[in-house]
């Protein structure tokens, strides 16, 4: 989801006073919240299942990237010898 800057960014005061409040928006809104100080960005407030979903995502692609690596380097393996290695020989 599109963050939205009126509302997905706070002072790290505000944050302060009501943390309860931010972590619940972040949670709902399933948007990440930015805290800043003076300005600036200093941490980033996420949903749990949010932050998880976007983990996976991320190894997923890191996965697929190596994967394309190897391929393109010559590392390659045959089918078969994939099953043999995970004892899935049928």
């Amino acid at each position: 989801m599109q963050s939205k800057f009126s509302e997905d960014v706070i002072p790290l005061s505000d944050f302060k006073i009501n943390p309860g409040k931010v972590v619940n928006h972040a949670k709902d809104s399933h948007r990440p919240i930015l805290v800043t100080s003076r300005g600036r960005g200093i941490a980033v407030v996420q949903g749990l299942d949010d932050y998880e979903k976007v983990a996976e995502e991320l190894a997923f692609t890191k996965a697929i990237a190596k994967g394309m690596l190897d391929i393109k380097e010559g590392n390659k393996s045959s089918i078969d010898d994939v099953k043999a290695r995970l004892s899935l020989v049928l």
